[in-house]
């Protein structure tokens, strides 16, 4: 059996070629050796190995390793050649790749209408409104169709004429031979831009546009569990398209406020609750924040800076699906800076007591133990 010709030398290309290379020589071998084109006896096996090769050579990766270790290092490399051509589709692709739009010899494939450009806006939501969901109206400018001329760019009752430059179709078609035949490309006709007809007496609303400029109200609706960076698509509340085609969409973008004492982990919700000593040591019942309100829990006795707690179902509810998220709790204790002398006292008595070993360094106090909701857990001076 034949060794496989080295990779580079299938493309024809150098061991340095940049991908833009690599890619369009595999092109013009592919249209080469291709068997629905070329029936040579042994069309199929070039075009077999020029797909292999590509795959491999296209393929950061996979180069790196073929550099290093050459067909050795290669495994299931090149399966199925006429799976597609370079990501762009089937062999009638290739066509339309080179031909501009051909779909074939003979024939052309017609484009889709235009339809109007999407739209895109942002809003931003309190913590909360992004929790538990909201209603927003926006305000967008965007064009619409004119109401007056209905989108036909002409005066009510004036008839327009066909244009005599594609004869009504709004597309110019221009036949190019080549060695697989006759070739058709369609373009927009450039004198009547599409429409096909020639308006003589323009709308005297939209000055023969078909659309005209305006301001819209919408009332956006936002999903319970929306993070910041998504978007909220509404079909249709684009801009309208030309010569009455379909209107795009409208893209709204979510951005959410920072919240003073709640932080979002996807689902969850974190917060850090200060204790002090004695809550700490004794154990205490408190009041703690959630989104749903104050809620009290027990601190147990020895509970440590760091410690967590967690609060079922108190978190973010599932964009998706049923259930919530956690609120987790983390205790922070908090050391304080000044002492009355009888604190001082029972403090010195109370070290008396214990094992050295168990006599802790004073802990740094946090910085967020000021103001806000956790006022009342402040520690006494």
């Amino acid at each position: 059996m034949a060794s496989k010709r080295d990779f580079y030398e299938v493309l024809g290309v150098t061991r340095s070629a940049t991908e833009d290379e690599i890619k369009k020589a595999y092109r013009r071998l592919a249209m080469k050796f291709h068997p629905d084109v070329n029936k040579e006896a042994d069309a199929e096996e070039k075009f077999k190995e020029v797909k292999e090769a590509y795959e491999v050579l296209s393929d950061a990766k996979k180069r790196a390793t073929y550099d290093q270790f050459g067909h050795a290092g290669m495994s299931g490399a090149g399966a199925n050649p006429f799976e597609g051509f370079g990501g762009m589709g089937g062999f009638s692709d290739i066509f339309e790749q080179f031909f501009g739009g051909s779909g074939g010899p003979g024939g052309a494939r017609r484009a889709s209408p235009q339809r109007g450009a999407d739209l895109k806006t942002t809003i931003t939501l309190e913590f909360e409104e992004a929790v538990f969901g909201t209603e927003k109206e926006i305000e967008i400018a965007r064009f619409d169709t004119c109401a007056r001329c209905k989108g036909s760019k002409s005066e009510p009752g004036v008839e327009t004429a066909k244009c005599p430059n594609c004869n009504g179709s709004g597309e110019v078609r221009r036949v190019q031979s080549s060695i697989f035949g006759q070739f058709v490309s369609v373009t927009t006709c450039d004198r009547c831009r599409g429409d096909g007809r020639i308006v003589s007496t323009p709308c005297k609303e939209c000055r023969g546009e078909g659309r005209v400029k305006v301001s819209k109200r919408l009332l956006v609706k936002v999903p319970a569990g929306i993070d910041s960076n998504s978007q909220i698509r509404i079909s249709g509340e684009g801009e309208a398209g030309p010569r009455g085609t379909l209107p795009g969409n409208l893209f709204v973008g979510i951005a959410i406020k920072e919240h003073p004492i709640f932080k979002r982990v996807e689902n969850h919700i974190m917060v850090d609750v200060p204790l002090n000593l004695w809550q700490a040591t004794l154990g205490d019942k408190i009041e703690v924040p959630t989104v749903d309100g104050a809620l009290e829990i027990e601190v147990k006795p020895g509970t440590q800076h760091g410690d967590i707690i967690r609060l079922k179902e108190r978190g973010v509810p599932l964009l998706r699906g049923n259930g919530r998220g956690d609120q987790i709790i983390t205790f922070k204790i908090i050391v304080p800076r000044k002492l009355s002398e009888e604190q001082r006292q029972l403090l010195q008595q109370m070290a008396r007591t214990m094992p050295r070993e168990q006599i802790g360094k004073e802990s740094q106090r946090d910085k967020d133990d000021k103001g806000g909701f956790f006022g009342r857990f402040r520690v006494g001076s």
